[in-house]
């Protein structure tokens, strides 16, 4: 695939993600309560936007039925700003008894990340990445 014309500026990066959720209320508990996001919008009983101040996710109700609408995401990440606040992080949703998928690991490039599911099984990762925490 070849572009035509000019590229426009570059973007700020992703800072929003939206997610049909059939396990609504624990879901919305699991990013309020848990990971501590606060409710920016909530227009309606089956949508809800969160944020952490830098980011938004939307949550929006499907029929359980119909969750696993040929959905393609394989993760979302939260950023760590400390390498060792990812173990702490690991630790916290270990005792909330929060499904880790995988213990804090060191990657290559110096980041350190681990992996748990929220309640409609979303994976997510908790990341340390040196580029961006420094930058």
């Amino acid at each position: 695939m070849t572009p035509r014309g000019v590229r426009p500026p570059p973007t700020t990066g992703m800072h929003h993600v939206a997610l049909n959720v059939s396990n609504f209320e624990a879901t919305k508990a699991f990013y309020v309560e848990v990971l501590g996001l606060t409710v920016e919008w909530e227009p309606d009983n089956d949508n809800v936007y969160l944020t952490s101040g830098s980011d938004n996710i939307a949550l929006h109700r499907v029929a359980k039925e119909s969750a696993s609408v040929n959905q393609r995401l394989d993760h979302i990440g939260f950023l760590i700003d400390d390498k060792n606040d990812v173990d702490a992080w690991h630790t916290y949703l270990a005792s909330a008894d929060i499904e880790i998928m995988e213990p804090p690991r060191a990657h290559r490039d110096g980041a350190r990340s681990f992996y748990c599911r929220d309640p409609n099984g979303v994976t997510i990762q908790f990341i340390y990445h040196p580029p961006l925490a420094d930058g």
